[in-house]
């Protein structure tokens, strides 16, 4: 099965794309779809959907998995990454690929065995999982493949 671990946001969303065939991760790609600081916010918005387009028709995954937004002090800095996620399920949609969204404690679960790690230990043992020589960069990218992980933990054998 081959899943796409998104982290939104809208200066940086991160991705991470693995394929997950009986107990094991294969690695496909990672990084981040950066949109600049000077780009109005619906410029964004349209950047993040037309790479998000790219990576679902590019990659063909099975399965998205996607951070579950929860507000805690900067609600405005919150809207706007709900807005981006909009973007991003909106071109999962369009192309019936099944998104599936998993909390913080969830990912951390799956990840580490421990709902309540630190992030340090949950981008260590995503490397380790993945078989990767050092943690992915930018830190959004490593996010992005614990969900995939996370989803592939969780996943029905319906795949």
């Amino acid at each position: 099965m081959r899943i796409l671990g998104i982290d939104p946001g809208y200066a940086t969303v991160g991705f991470g794309i693995t394929d997950y065939q009986g107990m094991d991760f294969r690695t496909v790609e990672y990084g981040a779809i950066l949109t600049p600081a000077h780009t109005d916010f619906g410029g964004r918005l349209a950047q993040i959907y037309e790479d998000m387009c790219y990576l679902l028709d590019h990659y063909t995954p099975q399965a998205v998995s996607v951070e579950k937004l929860y507000f805690t002090n900067n609600k405005t800095t919150g809207i706007a990454v709900a807005e981006a996620r909009g973007v991003i399920l909106l071109a999962c949609a369009q192309r019936s690929v099944p998104v599936y969204e998993y909390t913080p404690l969830q990912v951390k679960s799956a990840v580490t065995g421990y709902g309540k790690a630190e992030k340090r230990q949950v981008m260590d043992m995503t490397r380790r999982i993945l078989h990767l020589a050092e943690i992915p960069k930018p830190d959004d990218a490593a996010d992005a493949l614990a969900l995939a992980i996370c989803h592939g933990h969780c996943a029905r054998p319906d795949y």
